[in-house]
Order: C-alpha cells, then structure tokens, then sequence
C-alpha cells in the first residue's frame, strides 16, 4: 500500500517583501557617488533600454543597488530628460511636478514587491482583475517578470517574480555600466550612445587585468618540499 501525499494548499498571503523601490534621477553620477562609494551599496544591476515604449519615451538606464536582504534600491536616468515642475519648491525629484509630465516619468517611482513564482504572480494577477484596479500591464524584463497598477492613492504598485538568478558576469557587466555612465553624465549632452561607446573603451581598458587576475585564480598553488 503507498502512502498518498497530501496537498497543502498556499497561503493566502504569499508576498515575499520588497523586491526593489525606484525612483527617478536627474543626477545619476551624484546618486551613484552617494549610494555606492560612500554608503558602500554595490551595484548589483543595470538595464540599458533604447528605443523602448512608445515614441517620444526617452532611452534610458535602469541601476540598481543591494541594500542588504536580497532587497534593492533602483534608479531611473532618462537621457536629455529635464526637471519637471518649480525646482525651487520642497520635496523631491517626483514631488515637483506641473501637469505636463508625461506618465512614464510619474510611473518611475514605484514600489516592487517580490512573490516566488509564476503560480503566485498569476494569482495576484487575478485578485487585481476581479477588483477596482485590475492589472494595467504584465511585462517580460530580462530577469524578472512583472504585473503593474496603481492603488488607490496613485501610486504605481509592482508585483515581480524571478525568472532566473542575476549571474556574476551580469554583476560585472552592471558595475562596469555604472562607471561609464558616471564619466558621461557629467559631460556636455550625454546620451545612451555616450554610454555605450564610454562603456566599450573601459571594456578594453581592463581587459587585462581581468585576464591577469583570471590567469592568477587558474594557477595552480605552489607546493612545498620540505
């Protein structure tokens, strides 16, 4: 006789926390300079977008930083993008908007709140549906897949799962993305082909001592004959 498995049924509360929380920036270089040379968060991704949504969206970056519990701080840079709204009022970079900004730049910050998998991402879809504030979008990124809407005060609310682990060279590719946009942001009219062509030079640039330090962990350890 085998013993039968028993089902156990999920949770009904099955959100995992924060996954990340996004803002915009109109000084990516300052922002990159605070969070991680002098909190000393490292940057653990970054997405390059160009050409992405509709029309008149701008190219873009999309950085994040590891602020420890698998949980992340995100940064939006859109390129040739100005302030919205009377800078010299109080608040911050989103606080200060007239009502000519347009919705990609309202929607950049956002909370992004983390579920394990497909099954949970496609049940929270469905509570959204059948409510007030059904889904408004689901989205395929490169390591995660997301629904989007907004609650009732108006804030964008994100509910993500993974799709794959972020790999090291991922990490490297992020770090490396971040210095490049740092030296361009801070030059005259920067853009996503700045970046791009800055991120290649620094590509050759360390090329070897990549490749000495990768020949340094394949050497074998010397022995000793006593």
């Amino acid at each position: 006789m085998t013993d039968e498995l028993e089902i156990v049924p999920k949770a009904d509360h099955r959100v995992m926390g924060v996954d990340h929380a996004a803002f915009p920036t109109f000084d990516p270089a300052g922002t990159v300079r605070f969070y991680r040379d002098v909190l000393r968060f490292p940057v653990v991704h970054s997405i390059c977008a160009a050409g992405w949504g509709p029309d008149k969206h701008p190219d873009f970056i999309h950085f994040f930083f590891d602020i420890g519990n698998d949980d992340r701080i995100a940064f939006f840079y859109y390129f040739g993008l100005k302030p919205y709204g009377d800078q010299t009022a109080p608040g911050d970079s989103w606080a200060r908007l007239d009502h000519d900004t347009p919705q990609f730049f309202t929607n950049s910050r956002h909370l992004a709140i983390h579920v394990v998998d497909e099954e949970d991402l496609l049940e929270y879809r469905k509570r959204l549906d059948d409510s007030e504030w059904p889904v408004e979008m689901q989205v395929m990124h490169e390591t995660i897949e997301s629904i989007y809407t907004h609650d009732p005060n108006g804030y964008m609310i994100e509910i993500t799962r993974a799709l794959r682990p972020v790999t090291p060279q991922e990490d490297l590719d992020a770090a490396i993305t971040i210095d490049a946009l740092i030296d361009i942001a801070e030059g005259e009219d920067p853009s996503m082909d700045k970046l791009l062509e800055r991120k290649a030079q620094l590509i050759v640039e360390r090329a070897e001592a990549w490749e000495r330090a990768q020949q340094h962990e394949l050497a074998p350890e010397p022995v000793l004959v006593p």
